[in-house]
């Protein structure tokens, strides 16, 4: 459990490292584009990761930048193809902040501190342990937010194409919340930096 803890808040790529917080910030404005989203990050991290540890006798330190990101970018649009074909109103929601998963540091440091470096296996052990932190925390805040915000809790509907299902969980509605002001680029600053200040508060205080 302590290790769980420790990777999943002690090092976690949002809330610790303050990384690819462009998805984190625009996406979120319900718990279902979140953990899509989430989701996502973690295929393409996985994919790349081996991608790279498979090729990383190959390629040459001066061009290995440019070679991962091609891969990383060859993965992203199959995603968005596959999206596209099978999901519209998910990919349509997600908007240009899927295609720049490509540029995001998240992926694309992972593939050059420890990819580039090391075996398969402990290739996409690093890639789950990266991902799944990052699924954790862009839910998390998406959920905060979309509640916040909305007063409800979006589980299925721009993905009800694909299971059947449309999931969609009313929480409050008074004077007080559900406030539009979380909805917005300010609100999702602030709120994040209180969780980020919330977790840093705990992992500082376990220390």
């Amino acid at each position: 459990m302590r290790k769980i803890y420790d990777f999943l808040f002690k090092e976690n790529p949002v809330f610790v490292l303050v990384l690819g917080l462009c998805s984190v910030l625009a996406v979120t404005t319900t718990f279902e584009k979140s953990y899509t989203m989430g989701i996502v990050v973690l295929i393409i991290l996985v994919l790349s990761n081996t991608i790279v540890s498979l090729i990383r006798k190959f390629v040459n330190t001066e061009i290995r930048i440019p070679v991962y990101i091609i891969i990383i970018s060859t993965l992203v649009t199959i995603i968005e193809i596959l999206l596209n074909k099978y999901s519209k109103p998910l990919y349509d929601a997600f908007g240009i902040y899927l295609p720049l998963i490509v540029v995001n540091c998240i992926i694309l440091g992972r593939a050059l501190s420890f990819a580039s470096k090391n075996k398969v296996l402990p290739s996409i052990k690093d890639a789950f342990k990266s991902g799944i932190g990052y699924l954790v925390a862009i839910s998390l805040f998406g959920l905060f937010r979309e509640v916040l915000g909305s007063g409800k809790i979006t589980i299925m509907n721009d993905i009800s194409i694909l299971t059947g299902y449309r999931f969609i969980i009313d929480v409050f509605n008074n004077e007080v919340l559900p406030n539009k002001l979380f909805l917005s680029s300010g609100g999702a600053f602030i709120l994040l930096g209180l969780l980020i200040g919330v977790i840093n508060a705990f992992n500082g205080g376990d220390e």
